[in-house]
């Protein structure tokens, strides 16, 4: 483990990895980074298949990355678009500190407290075995929350701050599922940014 995560905190108790570390960006950059991804990112929002039927997303989403990714979730299938210039400012920064590599991003604009996102494990086939995801937040502060797949009663919350980062890895995706839920305390937006490693294409993946 390097530095830089030593001194993150580690939030699962077995199977599987989930370190937090605030503060990987300055409130001035994050700012300037929030407000960069905000206007200059091609925000949609996309039809998702829940329990055999389409529903719109409670969020804007995006996907960047390089240029052979494509990527599938939930019946929808995406198509990277390039690395923009912020994008590739914090991916150097996410690799720097985690020494990993991440092919692609994954975003997420949550506009105020009714933007949410569902209970699921990051578990596509194209991500590869035990994969390792850095998620990196800017805006408002919300709460995420873990929960064992085999046991939905017992939850692990944390509150992610602009410029922090929560990195899971190891057989966290095979053991655990997460969310970010609705709240009536947040009214203001937030950028989330998880960035994802590419085994390449494979049949489609699970609904």
């Amino acid at each position: 483990m390097n530095s830089d995560l030593i001194k993150a905190s580690q939030l699962l108790p077995s199977h599987g990895e989930c370190f937090y570390l605030p503060g990987v960006f300055t409130p001035e950059e994050c700012e300037q980074l929030f407000l960069r991804l905000r206007d200059g990112v091609a925000w949609k929002q996309e039809p998702i298949q829940i329990f055999g039927k389409l529903r719109m997303q409670p969020r804007l989403t995006a996907l960047i990355g390089d240029s052979d990714v494509r990527y599938r979730y939930s019946g929808i299938e995406m198509q990277a678009t390039p690395w923009t210039e912020a994008l590739e400012i914090i991916r150097t920064r996410i690799q720097s500190v985690t020494h990993e590599s991440f092919a692609f991003a994954l975003l997420n604009y949550y506009r105020d407290g009714q933007d949410s996102m569902g209970w699921h494990s990051d578990d596509e086939r194209e991500l590869g075995l035990n994969p390792t995801i850095a998620s990196v937040s800017f805006g408002e502060t919300r709460k995420f929350v873990l929960r064992r797949r085999a046991d939905h009663a017992n939850k692990i919350s944390i509150e992610l701050e602009s410029g922090s980062l929560l990195l899971m890895r190891g057989e966290t995706q095979a053991h655990w599922q997460h969310a970010l839920p609705k709240t009536t305390r947040s009214h203001l937006p937030r950028i989330n940014l998880t960035f994802r490693p590419w085994a390449g294409p494979t049949s489609p993946s699970k609904p």
